[in-house]
């Protein structure tokens, strides 16, 4: 009886401590708050203001998990990173009792499918594509959908073994993004696609220059199937990047060409490219050193403004042509960027692309140029309108990220990604384990494939890039629908389309 009274007594005795020390730092905050003049609601309402910057960061957190419905949520809701990770599984990803999409928000492509489809056995598999005829050696790529550029840097180690395992596995292309080429990259013996920044990162010179002599040794790798020369991404077009000195040590200094401890700053152009006659220039000459096709990645913020372009590659000849142009949409991608630049400057994927492609069938180059569509492109529906569109093959970034199991918790830029694929902690790299997560992103990169080879097939062709403008319809304001192809006809002089 006594010991249980003691008990008692010290759980009393300690009940009133943490009273006390709650007390005190009540009013210690209540002090702070009174005496400080930066924040006015913790001035005016002290203590409890403080909850008011609490409940605004777990906001986050609950309209993801208990408030937003499945179709809610920006830049990407539950219902497309559900079935991005359904698909990672490799098993079924069928779902009960109809859909959940509102099939009457303007804008929303709806496929229309053929009365009379291809039977089973008149199915057909996605045909190669070759990229880049002219080059000394050319590119046939197996696959329509690929994984978009992401630096290693702005991406963990283990997110790039696993990207590069999975893509061989899933016998698509992973492209390097503007950060060099990392030995993770070749872990996986997958395809690879050089991206070349405004830094030239990996294939500078002391002065930042592009050295030839490491563009050649770059391309006589044979996992490095192509260069693309980024001249805006659409986090930030206009805008070079910085990757501060203390991220810069002995490794990332050793890929990208820098010194330890020294800034990595990307220009917001390339400073040899003034004009258009520049551009076509430097992909000539990259494409005559490495021997590889050469494309450059942009987002466009007038049409009008690449008439000039095409126009010139008319004058010059198909050979001074680029092998593709990849086309960025400007909603922001997945690195940190200003929020004036992710909202309010380029154009959107959805209206940029067709764009394009029109200038392309216009000026007859549509067995020249490949067109690469990208931007918020994950899921099969998207990768499908975009075919129909006109667009050769679609990368996606984010997609992939959803793959290696990102939640969308909007921290890439702080280093404290949960999931390590944006950080480099190594207490949260654990997490991501490159060995499991390869076979996800195979099984989702062969998932889209499939998926969009089955609305191929249901809108009356053997194969996605059969499809056409006609196939897809809008919605309008009215709730109606009507073909793309009345919307914005095709240049390849065919009603059809």
């Amino acid at each position: 009886m006594g010991a249980a009274m003691y008990i008692l007594q010290l759980l009393a005795l300690g009940f009133l401590v943490v009273i006390g020390l709650a007390v005190l730092l009540v009013f210690l905050l209540y002090l702070v708050d009174t005496t400080q003049t930066g924040d006015a609601i913790r001035r005016n309402y002290p203590v409890i203001g403080r909850f008011r910057g609490l409940f605004t960061k777990l906001g986050e957190f609950f309209r993801q998990y208990f408030f937003a419905m499945d179709r809610e949520e920006m830049p990407f809701n539950r219902a497309q990173r559900d079935w991005v990770y359904h698909a990672t599984t490799g098993r079924d990803n069928t779902v009960a009792f109809g859909s959940t999409r509102n099939l009457n928000v303007p804008g929303t492509p709806i496929f229309a499918n053929a009365v009379f489809p291809p039977l089973d056995d008149q199915f057909a598999l996605t045909e190669p594509m070759l990229i880049g005829p002219t080059a000394r050696i050319p590119y046939v790529a197996r696959s329509i959908f690929n994984i978009s550029g992401m630096s290693y840097g702005a991406i963990s180690r283990p997110a790039v073994e696993a990207l590069s395992r999975g893509a061989a596995k899933a016998g698509i292309w992973l492209n390097t993004g503007e950060g060099g080429l990392a030995p993770f990259h070749l872990l996986g013996g997958c395809d690879l696609v050089y991206q070349i920044g405004t830094a030239k990162f990996g294939l500078r010179d002391a002065e930042g220059n592009l050295d030839d002599a490491k563009l050649a040794e770059v391309g006589a790798n044979p996992h490095v199937k192509m260069f693309e020369l980024k001249l805006a991404q659409g986090a930030k077009p206009g805008k070079g990047g910085i990757l501060p000195g203390e991220k810069v040590n002995e490794e990332i200094a050793a890929i990208r060409g820098l010194k330890v401890g020294q800034p990595g700053i990307s220009p917001n152009r390339h400073r040899e490219i003034d004009d258009f006659g520049d551009l076509l220039d430097m992909i000539v000459h990259i494409r005559r050193v490495s021997g590889r096709p050469v494309g450059f990645k942009t987002v466009i913020g007038s049409s009008d403004d690449w008439e000039e372009m095409f126009q010139l590659i008319v004058e010059r000849g198909p050979e001074s042509a680029p092998d593709f142009i990849s086309i960025d949409g400007g909603e922001g991608d997945t690195r940190a960027a200003p929020m004036p630049l992710i909202d309010l400057v380029g154009m959107p994927i959805r209206e940029s692309l067709p764009r394009m492609v029109d200038l392309r069938d216009r000026y007859g180059l549509k067995s020249r140029i490949r067109i690469i569509a990208s931007g918020k492109l994950v899921n099969p529906s998207d990768v499908a309108w975009a075919i129909c569109l006109g667009a050769d093959f679609v990368t996606s970034a984010r997609g992939f990220m959803f793959s290696l199991g990102c939640i969308q918790a909007l921290k890439c830029n702080r280093n404290t990604c949960p999931t390590g694929i944006t950080t480099h902690d190594p207490r949260l790299q654990k997490g991501l384990v490159a060995e499991a997560k390869y076979l996800k992103v195979a099984n989702y990169a062969k998932s889209v494939i499939k998926e969009v080879e089955t609305i191929a097939h249901s809108v009356g062709v053997a194969e996605p890039r059969l499809m056409r403008r006609r196939h897809v319809r809008i919605v309008q304001a009215d709730g109606s629908s009507i073909p793309f192809s009345k919307i914005r006809p095709s240049y390849r002089g065919d009603t059809a389309t």
